[in-house]
């Protein structure tokens, strides 16, 4: 980590390295572990010192949120098997109600420095989904905005294909495939997109296509959770 003194100047990049740091340990892209759990808390634990160092960079809250915010969701992601469990199925009472507090008041405190940033968008979506009781209570209309104040000041192919999934909750799947079909080009590398377009397709009703889709998915995937879920659904 760079000297104190030159932190400020260099926070953009010292942020972005703690967030692949910390992604790496929550959801592994290689090995044979699914998690890296001493990764994701060092990285945890160094954007925390960094809030310390820094306690008026309100990127730096939103990022720390942001951490806290998946971390508090670990203990439900994976079952006794090792499998994983996504969003919709997961037991939200196995959640760190404490930690997501904690994240929720670093929001707020990142807010009022008034200095929006992407990592403080992605804390609010998160939280979002963290606060709501039941995967049907979840606010999707209030995370779509969210998603298009982030296309406005970080877009990326990826936040696009985030957005997508949270319209196809507002307008449903056929506007959100076409969303993701626009990506098509810039995306076709990345196992998620073919993963969205089958989950999208299969809502549709367009079996074999979401077939060919997940099968794509699960060439591209490296993580072997994520390559279980996938073969689970091909299978089903």
């Amino acid at each position: 980590m760079p000297d104190a003194t030159e932190l400020p100047a260099r926070l953009d990049a010292v942020l972005a390295v703690l967030y692949l740091m910390f992604n790496e340990g929550y959801l592994s892209r290689g090995g044979t572990s699914a998690m890296r759990r001493d990764l994701a808390q060092d990285a945890l634990w160094l954007t925390r010192l960094m809030t310390r160092l820094l306690p008026e960079q309100a990127e730096t809250l939103g990022l720390l949120a942001l951490m806290g915010l998946h971390q508090a969701r670990s203990g439900a992601r994976f079952d006794a098997a090792g499998e994983m469990i996504l969003l919709p199925e997961q037991d939200r009472s196995l959640w760190d109600n404490k930690a997501i507090a904690e994240a929720v008041d670093l929001i707020h405190r990142a807010a009022a420095l008034d200095a929006p940033g992407p990592y403080q968008l992605q804390a609010a979506i998160a939280a979002i989904h963290a606060e709501a009781r039941s995967w049907e209570e979840t606010d999707w209309r209030q995370i779509v905005l969210l998603y298009d104040s982030l296309v406005r000041i970080a877009d990326s192919p990826v936040v696009r294909l985030n957005r997508a999934v949270a319209l196809s909750h507002v307008r449903g799947p056929q506007v959100a495939l076409g969303e993701v079909n626009d990506l098509a080009i810039s995306l076709n590398g990345y196992h998620l997109f073919h993963a969205t377009r089958a989950e999208l397709l299969d809502e549709l009703g367009e079996t074999a296509l979401a077939r060919e889709a997940r099968q794509r998915a699960l060439e591209l995937c490296q993580n072997p959770a994520e390559r279980s879920l996938l073969e689970r659904k091909l299978r089903a």
